[in-house]
């Protein structure tokens, strides 16, 4: 697995080291930290403004050659890059080329000229990133090496949802970890014609919620087994309403140390996890969410308008 962890010097990137320390992961998994500072046309209206640029990137370099050593002693091969950019562009970038399965960042960054995982930012590499996307919170990894992880995987048995499901199953976890699947039964949206009247109305309601919660429990039951063959257990709850209400809420109560959501949820009408809700859910859950990509879709050419042109910048990379 290859995982690209984008930082700058905020508390908040600090929590995402700590938590990729804190984790396990599948054997040959390499990770790149990146940093990205302001381009040299940033400085351009600064007199003498060469010695203010190369500061910046000894300090971004200072930065990483520190994160990377800390994974380092937790097992993980790592390497560094810095690169001047827009960080949102910067990374999504970076993480085409390098071919990345997961980009990790922070929720909240600095402000002004170093300002980094902004909300804004985190939203536009969530939407534009061509793999799977990890917002990491603090995480305490002394209680996760004794106790495990409580991890909350939302489902809608679409296929983006069971590559979340998979995603989860593929990887190793702490000792201990607990599993809770989450599918809701959203409220359907009906359409009659008022000469059906209010019983007629009802009773149409009644049962597409019925075949709504048919869903679900297919749903639960499907992820339950792809789990189950990986050796994990699980439990599962079906409750009813908003979806990303309902799982914010839901891992909150059960406070869970990690959310998992498929990128899109299935289409029309029937909706669950579109990328309105798994972006929700990763800017506002309390705690880290992981966004799943479906990898097969994506390398069949049907990104849109994910790919983008951002323009090249120069990287310096380390080991």
């Amino acid at each position: 697995m290859k995982i690209l962890v984008a930082i700058d010097s905020s508390p908040s990137s600090q929590a995402v080291i700590s938590a990729i320390a804190a984790r396990r992961w599948p054997a040959g998994t390499t990770a790149r930290v990146l940093n990205v500072v302001g381009s040299f046309s940033v400085y351009s209206g600064i007199p003498d403004n060469e010695p203010l640029f190369s500061a910046e990137q000894e300090i971004a370099k200072a930065l990483v050659r520190s994160a990377v050593d800390h994974l380092a002693s937790r097992g993980i091969e790592s390497a560094w890059v810095v690169t001047p950019g827009n960080p949102a562009a910067a990374i999504v970038d970076y993480a085409r080329e390098w071919g990345s399965d997961f980009v990790f960042i922070g929720s909240h960054g600095h402000s002004g000229l170093t300002r980094f995982f902004l909300g804004s930012v985190a939203k536009k590499i969530l939407r534009h990133a061509p793999c799977s996307v990890g917002v990491l919170r603090p995480i305490t990894g002394e209680r996760i090496d004794k106790v495990g992880m409580k991890l909350l995987l939302a489902t809608d048995g679409s296929k983006y949802s069971e590559a979340a499901v998979h995603s989860v199953a593929e990887r190793p976890w702490p000792e201990g970890t607990k599993i809770k699947l989450v599918s809701v039964v959203v409220p359907p949206e009906i359409v009659m014609d008022p000469s059906y009247g209010m019983a007629g109305v009802s009773e149409e309601m009644h049962r597409a919620k019925g075949i709504e919660k048919e869903r679900a429990q297919e749903a639960l039951s499907t992820a339950g087994k792809i789990l189950g063959s990986a050796g994990l257990k699980s439990t599962g709850i079906v409750p009813s309403g908003d979806a990303k209400a309902q799982i914010i809420d839901e891992a909150r109560k059960w406070e869970a140390d990690l959310v998992v959501v498929g990128a899109q949820g299935r289409g029309g009408l029937d909706r669950f996890l579109h990328g309105s809700v798994s972006e929700a859910v990763a800017i506002h859950a309390h705690c880290s969410v992981e966004v799943i990509h479906d990898h097969a879709r994506f390398s069949a050419g049907e990104t849109g308008s994910q790919k983008h042109e951002f323009g090249k910048e120069p990287y310096d990379c380390g080991a």
